[in-house]
């Protein structure tokens, strides 16, 4: 009953959503909208008063819709402003890394890659188990900044809804920045900025493409791959990030050796 109640919530949601996009919002006055926000923001609280410590931080079903709705609000609450890079800050490199080792086809898609779905799936059915994911870099936003790990029905369709909601708000640039803001790259750092400080003491414009190559690599297993933690897995990750930005076409083959034999100078 629980499953039901949520999907119908979310099916709500999805046509305000829609509402709004489609132009919706024109036949209701700024003090219309804001009397709605504020309803949804104390059932939201509400509902969070009222849960018990054993559910996910998802503040309930009146939160799930604020997220739609009001989708800029909620992800400012989320991302913190100090140290905040925008994409303009950022080196190519660094950005192009990104997109090489976790969402190729990111440029392309629309919040979720079908080819990388249906990829993953033929892997994990060879193996029996999960060992090959399909999220795109608009879905490890949401999963991020929102959601809970927990692997259900309803909150596999709220990543899929939100994904969606991301891509027809924000451009892909402010994806990639929103993104790179709040990762957690390992040893305690979130977001390009302390990452960068962290483990090379530079600013994030700074970084060289050796450098740019192992930050990209840290998401996937941020735990694994610190350098701070091992220094050959960093690497050995490096060379991979490297691999796949020669198989996208961002470097040639003679610019990624050089960049794999650089001396890489940690900040500790």
């Amino acid at each position: 009953m629980k499953k039901l109640f949520t999907i119908f919530i979310l099916l709500v949601a999805v046509f305000f959503a829609g509402f709004f996009f489609a132009g919706g919002s024109t036949a209701m006055g700024p003090q219309t909208l804001a009397s709605v926000k504020n309803f949804i923001n104390t059932r939201a609280n509400e509902s969070k008063t009222e849960s018990k410590p054993s559910q996910s931080e998802d503040g309930g079903s009146f939160q799930h819709i604020k997220r739609f709705i009001f989708l800029p609000d909620a992800v400012n609450e989320r991302v913190p402003a100090k140290h905040f890079v925008p994409i303009s800050a950022l080196p190519n490199r660094l950005v192009e890394a990104i997109v090489a080792v976790e969402d190729e086809r990111f440029y392309s898609h629309h919040g979720f890659d079908l080819e990388a779905i249906g990829r993953a799936t033929l892997v994990n059915l060879q193996y029996g188990e999960v060992t090959e994911g399909a999220s795109t870099i608009t879905q490890q936003l949401v999963k991020n900044l929102f959601l809970s790990p927990e692997q259900t029905l309803s909150r596999k369709a709220e990543e899929l809804m939100l994904s969606l909601d991301f891509e027809a708000r924000y451009s892909k640039n402010e994806i990639l920045s929103l993104y790179l803001n709040t990762i957690y790259f390992g040893s305690g750092y979130y977001g390009i900025y302390n990452a960068s400080q962290g483990y090379f003491g530079k600013e994030p414009s700074e970084l060289s493409l050796p450098e740019a190559a192992m930050l990209a690599g840290l998401p996937n297993a941020p735990s694994l791959y610190s350098p701070y933690e091992d220094f050959l897995m960093a690497k050995k990750r490096q060379f991979i990030v490297l691999d796949a930005m020669v198989k996208n076409g961002y470097i040639d083959e003679k610019t990624a050796e050089s960049a794999k034999i650089a001396p890489i100078y940690l900040a500790h």
